[in-house]
């Protein structure tokens, strides 16, 4: 017998909604203080003050310490393959492209995740409304996003490159992050945010010499601190609850839902009117989210059954 595939409950669509509009701002905080500050050290600043603010959050508490010595392997890779890695790849992508082309390359993240869970995984199998869901949500995200793709014609093929690098890498990770699912939430975030600091820590030292740069503007250190303390502590704490909840391929429609929220953003705080083509964008993103659900074709079959039987 087969484990029925994890579903998005309404607790878990406000919860990745919610995910998608905070990382929707990870792409413009980092490319903020990427312009001041090398990204190894940004990515350092990111994880450590991250992983510090949960410390302080937890205080030792859900046996905080004891499973990070039992399980510090795990969440040395995990930091690895889902921070340390990626967030490196992001940022130095970032020193040549903009926040919005960097967050639909990124955007590709459910395509691996399908992949990667249908041949590591027994309940998240590849079907055909999966991949038809995330063909379609990035199709919307392109449509959104078609302005900034542009600029691909002016960088480089690396920096292009990176960011759906870093998104094969969140791939992997949600799909080897399903082995946490019995240990509480903050304390996964916790551990894979101190792994990947100490990983960070030397390569940050020795290649940006951190103390001979200079003091980055206060804009910057603002970014630096949204970056860590709302993009990375609080929203690891809502990705592995969601993770838990939902599994790794629904997890992964985060990545759709970031370009459309940064543009929402504007269009509420910044007085930004959304256009045609925005507007179509959001409603491909909302249809491939559905079909990828499968919801929208069950209501279907029930509504068809019925009128036949009627």
């Amino acid at each position: 017998m087969t484990s029925s595939a994890p579903r998005l409950t309404t607790t878990s669509w406000s919860l990745l909604m919610l995910l998608g509009l905070i990382w929707g701002g990870s792409f413009f905080f980092a490319r903020i203080a990427v312009l001041e500050v090398p990204p190894f050290t940004l990515v350092l600043l990111r994880l450590s003050l991250a992983a510090l603010a949960l410390h302080i959050y937890l205080r030792g508490r859900f046996g905080l310490y004891a499973t990070l010595r039992s399980h510090w392997r795990e969440f040395a890779i995990m930091g690895f393959i889902n921070n340390a890695l990626p967030h490196t790849l992001i940022f130095f992508g970032q020193t040549e492209i903009g926040a919005g082309l960097a967050s639909i390359l990124n955007a590709t993240t459910p395509i691996w995740t399908v992949l990667i869970a249908n041949r590591w995984t027994a309940d998240e199998k590849l079907t055909t409304a999966k991949m038809v869901g995330c063909l379609t949500g990035l199709a919307g995200t392109a449509v959104l996003l078609g302005p900034a793709l542009t600029s691909a014609a002016h960088a480089p093929l690396w920096a292009l490159s990176l960011p759906v690098l870093a998104a094969v890498c969140y791939g992997v990770a949600g799909t080897f992050g399903k082995r946490f699912r019995q240990i509480p939430a903050p304390v996964t975030a916790t551990g894979q945010l101190t792994a990947s600091s100490l990983m960070m820590l030397p390569l940050a030292l020795l290649a940006d010499q951190p103390w001979t740069l200079p003091v980055p503007s206060t804009t910057a250190i603002l970014a630096i601190l949204a970056l860590a303390l709302i993009s990375t502590a609080f929203a690891y704490l809502l990705f592995f609850r969601i993770l838990t909840l939902a599994g790794a391929t629904n997890t992964s429609l985060v990545t759709l839902l970031v370009p459309p929220s940064a543009i929402l953003l504007g269009a509420l705080f910044l007085g930004e009117r959304l256009a045609l083509t925005d507007m179509v964008g959001l409603a491909l993103i909302a249809l491939g989210l559905l079909v990828l659900d499968a919801r929208i074709l069950e209501a279907t079959g029930r509504s068809c059954r019925s009128r036949r039987s009627s």
